[in-house]
């Protein structure tokens, strides 16, 4: 397992100040790992919280799952696995998470897109802006994707969290000083910081902790 992909623990002791600062009680975390950060909101919220946490590889977050027994927060988490964006998508369709586990399941048997698929189930609508906290530490070249459905699930006053936004600093070197591997994630980041700081429905500061942390408080 690659260490370097959980968020920088200086990262996550501002993160833990924050958390305790907008005390949520409905979180969402897109990209797990192996569950440090996953741990770090589950710790802060009240017992009664929840996490919808969304990564497409389990076998990372039950390296860290053991972890997350011993200090007593796994009923806190609601763990799917699965690509990110199919699951915001449902969600903004407002459709509970295990309806959605059970659609994934269901699509894997048969012929049917996701959204057929919760059609012909029949599924009763939730809220959007049910979520008070986000964190994102995932593919970086769905950041704005993740960002634009964000803005609808978190509330007005919720906190959102992007890590890796400096990209191992890649994004203050000009592009031949960049070894090859990384260009593309850092034209990625380059992209999403610009989109980012001209977004109206955010205030967002960039903090050069760990790999860079943007950290935005939705406004509208």
């Amino acid at each position: 397992m690659r260490a370097f992909m959980g968020i920088a623990p200086d990262a996550g002791q501002l993160m833990t100040m924050l958390l305790k600062l907008v005390n949520p009680k409905n979180a969402i975390e897109i990209g797990v790992f192996t569950g440090y950060s996953l741990l770090l909101t589950a710790l802060t919220i009240p017992d009664y919280g929840k996490i919808t946490a969304i990564d497409k590889n389990r076998k990372a977050y039950e390296i860290g799952l053991p972890i997350i027994k011993k200090a007593g927060v796994e009923h806190k988490i609601d763990f799917t696995e699965s690509p990110a964006l199919p699951i915001l998508d449902k969600l903004l369709e407002n459709v509970d998470i295990q309806d959605i586990e059970f659609i994934l399941f269901l699509s894997k048997f048969q012929a049917l897109e996701i959204g057929s698929c919760a059609s012909c189930c029949g599924l009763q609508p939730e809220k959007e802006g049910s979520f008070d906290f986000a964190f994102v530490d995932a593919d970086k070249n769905n950041y704005w994707n993740y960002h634009k459905r964000l803005m609808k699930l978190v509330k007005i006053g919720g906190m959102v969290i992007y890590d890796n936004t400096l990209w191992g600093g890649s994004v203050a070197l000009r592009e031949e000083d960049v070894p090859e591997a990384k260009r593309e994630w850092r034209q990625c980041a380059i992209e999403f910081n610009k989109l980012i700081s001209a977004d109206p429905r955010v205030e967002m500061s960039q903090v050069p902790l760990g790999d860079g942390i943007t950290i935005c408080r939705r406004v509208c």
